[in-house]
């Protein structure tokens, strides 16, 4: 019987790509790389994709992005803050270390304004809320950002961008990638370029200023990188970095005027201009003097994995050098009254050599990690503060104003009606010299441990010790030898010799004609100043997964943020109690600048769900964080006051979420709800309020500290036939209002807000090339980073002087075009 043939043999099917979830998402929060949904952590993890869909360049712009994190800079952006739930450093004085610590491929930036720059080809970046402490070091109370770039690949790359867009704004981008020795070296290359017309317009009056325009963008950025696996069990990751920024950066607009238009109808006498406060987002400003930032930022890494017996050694060293020369015309207006030269006599430098070396393995149910940490860190502060030529006549007018109701400018010569303030006359371009150089070693040893009791219950356990020494050397002088000073506090010894009751009604005249910057006590001064501290910090983290898809976690955890020097010059308030007007306690610098650590115990609950197949991840938890010793930054509109807050708390819950509904379309976004405010009896009030001027109640919630913070970011993808692909994305973040000056004056509230991204980019699906429309932004909406007193402008009081603001950016748009191959 003849047999049918044998079927052919089906073809092999198709592999199908394999699906994203969010078991993808990667993070390295514990020094370890983990799934996102293991650590028991509030993370916020973005990717490479979606920051440059949101067009993230640098940390300021991260914000959009993470529900809680507040960024914001104020003079210049090397004073750049960033706060989590409410907490952060105020960054006008290089003295303070940050709560948020910035991590840039595993080396510490020691000030978030450090940390400020382009990022380059980021492969994501970590948002780490709480105390991170242990395995970050010291300066992390708040949280850690933690960036990580891409490594180099061994395979030819090349991407590249140009970008146009409205203020005149064009700048590009360029990185090559590709092996260098077969499959055992490879490196990259990567190079920025970007400017912009300013946000403002400036009347720069008399000069001698000449620039009409500010805050602008004008700076270039390049990086290098090898990386080096001779063996499997050895990688070896060099980088080397440089950027340069020179920029007309960061001007201030007026946006109250002082009851009655009283400090700014003097400022109109002298002929001069502070703007209108009825309409400060017209972005008009005012200054005669250079405002301006010079910033040199530059460094070196090499990250070493060498795997080793039962785990894996990570070395990591580095060495970075940031100097940040920067003026402005602190009076904000055309009259000449005071500034701070644009030149080397106003620079922060820091030089920073850090050595990490840790060891991580397992055996049996624990996984270990031991590690030591290393940092010599030098800083030098030059500043210098002096007065224009109409410095003597706005204090004539401002106080024959307050004393006999007859504005004279002539008052502090003549003291026709007041003889007991004649003769006194501040020589234009006097003011202060000084020089700031510190010293800190920080050494420390850290562990951090897990033991699984079973395969789904697990103690985390870490501990850090840290010894952190810190020397002060000021040499202060001044330009005219204070003679301005000197003549008027001799003029209120005679007062108040002869009428006391006088002399202590107009105790801040005297204060105000003798500002430390004045202080002939200042002439050839130098100071020694030394402390250090040893401090044991740690966590535990109890963890149950109580399945595949719920992860339960609660955690305790203690964070340690260095104290330090207040590097600024420090006198007594005059009026007070052993300062009396005309004294010469009135003048004499206070030698003990020191304040202490802060720390914070925070408690944890929370939870880590991964639904819909793996598609949606919804983490959730539950804070309490008590921090002691809190570093307040505050300026009352004459002089910076650093004071350490007995107590303040921050509690509340956030919520983060991921969907990758399809290949093509998926959300992300969360919820910070953080309710953080000051704890203070009754006494702790007062102590705050006579030393900088607070408004605030006892437990009044503190600056930059909404309650609600919301995010979220969608992205679609459209197919256009076979060969092309359109992409939408578009992002926003809300804050509820909040206050943004530290005093917590009223006027300094900002109400809540919007603010919005969006991008369609149109290209082929392989993505060699896309065309891009974007903007940031995008509902223009008008908001302030910080409010302040302005400078010899809070007449007749602080809460009803004049108040300056630095805002937030305007809408820009623009378009960009992408190769890559």
């Amino acid at each position: 019987m003849a047999q049918s043939a044998a079927p052919a043999p089906a073809a092999p099917a198709a592999t199908p790509a394999p699906e994203h979830t969010v078991d993808d998402i990667i993070v390295t929060a514990q020094k370890r790389s983990n799934s996102l949904q293991n650590v028991p952590i509030v993370v916020t993890a973005v990717g490479h994709q979606l920051l440059e869909d949101t067009g993230v360049k640098d940390i300021k712009d991260l914000a959009v992005l993470t529900p809680g994190l507040l960024v914001t800079s104020t003079t210049n952006e090397g004073s750049t803050t960033a706060r989590i739930r409410g907490i952060g450093t105020v960054g006008d004085n290089a003295g303070l270390e940050s709560s948020v610590g910035i991590v840039i491929d595993g080396v510490y930036r020691p000030r978030n304004g450090v940390g400020f720059g382009d990022l380059g080809d980021v492969d994501r970046i970590e948002v780490l809320k709480g105390p991170q402490g242990t395995l970050f070091g010291k300066s992390a109370t708040a949280g850690v950002i933690n960036i990580l770039t891409a490594a180099p690949s061994f395979k030819l790359g090349v991407d590249a961008d140009l970008t146009v867009g409205n203020y005149n704004a064009i700048g590009g981008a360029v990185q090559v990638t590709g092996p260098i020795v077969g499959d055992t070296v490879a490196a990259s290359l990567y190079f920025a370029d970007r400017h912009r017309d300013g946000y403002f317009s400036v009347n720069d009056g008399p000069g001698p200023n000449t620039a009409t325009q500010d805050t602008n963008r004008n700076f270039y950025t390049i990086r290098g990188q090898l990386l080096i696996i001779p063996t499997t069990d050895l990688k070896v990751r060099i980088i080397v970095d440089h950027s340069h920024r020179n920029e007309e950066c960061c001007i201030a607009v007026i946006t109250r005027a002082s009851e009655g238009n009283f400090a700014n109808s003097l400022v109109n006498a002298l002929g001069g201009n502070d703007g209108n406060a009825a309409n400060p987002y017209a972005r008009t400003a005012y200054a005669n003097r250079p405002d301006g930032q010079l910033v040199n930022d530059s460094g070196i890494s090499m990250q070493i994995d060498w795997k080793v017996g039962p785990g894996s050694l990570t070395s990591i060293t580095a060495y970075r050098d940031w100097k940040n020369t920067a003026g402005f015309d602190a009076d904000f207006s055309t009259a000449d009254i005071d500034y701070l030269p644009f030149n080397n006599s106003n620079s922060t430098q820091f030089r920073t050599f850090t050595q990490e070396l840790r060891y991580a393995g397992s055996a049996g149910p624990l996984d270990y990690l031991v590690g030591g940490f290393l940092s010599k860190e030098t800083l030098q502060q030059n500043t210098s503060i002096l007065v224009g030529s109409q410095f003597t006549p706005y204090l004539g007018l401002l106080f024959s104003s307050l004393v006999t109701g007859q504005p004279d400018p002539n008052f502090l010569q003549t003291g026709l009606t007041f003889p007991y303030v004649g003769g006194v006359n501040y020589a234009a371009g006097s003011g202060s010299v000084d020089q700031y150089h510190q010293r800190d070693s920080t050494y420390a040893l850290f562990t951090d441990n897990t033991f699984h009791f079973t395969d789904k219950l697990s103690l985390n356990g870490g501990l850090r010790y840290t010894y952190d020494d810190k020397t002060l050397f000021q040499n202060s002088n001044n330009i005219g030898n204070g003679a301005g000073c000197a003549a008027a506090n001799a003029a209120f010894g005679i007062l108040n010799a002869v009428n006391p009751a006088a002399a202590t009604q107009l105790a801040a005249v005297n204060g105000t004609m003798c500002l430390p910057f004045l202080s002939p006590g200042y002439n050839n001064y130098v100071n020694n100043q030394a402390e250090s501290e040893s401090v044991l910090s740690g966590t535990a983290k109890l963890v149950y997964r109580a399945s595949r898809e719920l992860l339960l976690y609660g955690s305790y955890a203690r964070g340690y943020k260095a104290g330090g020097f207040n590097l600024d010059r420090v006198e007594c308030t005059i009026g007070t109690a052993g300062c009396a007007p005309g004294s010469a306690a009135a003048i004499t610098p206070i030698n003990n600048t020191q304040f202490g650590a802060e720390t914070n115990n925070s408690f944890e609950i929370g939870e880590k769900a991964t639904l819909f197949n793996r598609k949606l991840l919804l983490n959730a938890s539950l804070f309490y964080q008590k921090y002691k010793g809190f570093q307040l930054n505050t300026f009352n509109g004459l002089v910076f006051v650093v004071t350490s807050v007995p107590s303040v708390i921050s509690k509340g819950v956030d919520a983060d979420f991921v969907w990758i509904a399809t290949k093509n379309f998926s959300i992300q976004g969360g919820v910070t709800y953080a309710d953080t405010r000051y704890n203070l009896n009754a006494a702790e009030l007062a102590a705050l309020q006579a030393q900088t001027g607070f408004l605030g109640a006892a437990n009044s919630r503190l600056s930059l500290a909404p309650f609600w913070s919301l995010s979220g970011s969608t992205t679609y993808t459209q197919p256009i036939g076979e060969n092309y692909k359109l992409r939408f994305n578009i992002g926003a973040k809300y804050s509820s209002g909040y206050n943004t000056g530290s005093d917590l004056d009223p006027g300094k509230y900002q109400n809540g807000y919007v603010l919005a991204n969006g991008r369609i980019a149109f290209g082929p699906r392989d993505e060699h090339w896309a065309i891009e429309v974007w903007s940031e932004n995008l509902l223009n909406t008008n908001y302030t980073q910080v409010a302040f007193n302005s400078g010899f402008q809070n007449v007749p009081t602080n809460s009803t002087g004049v108040l300056d603001a630095f805002l937030g950016a305007p809408r820009t748009f623009g378009g960009t075009f992408r190769i890559k191959y």
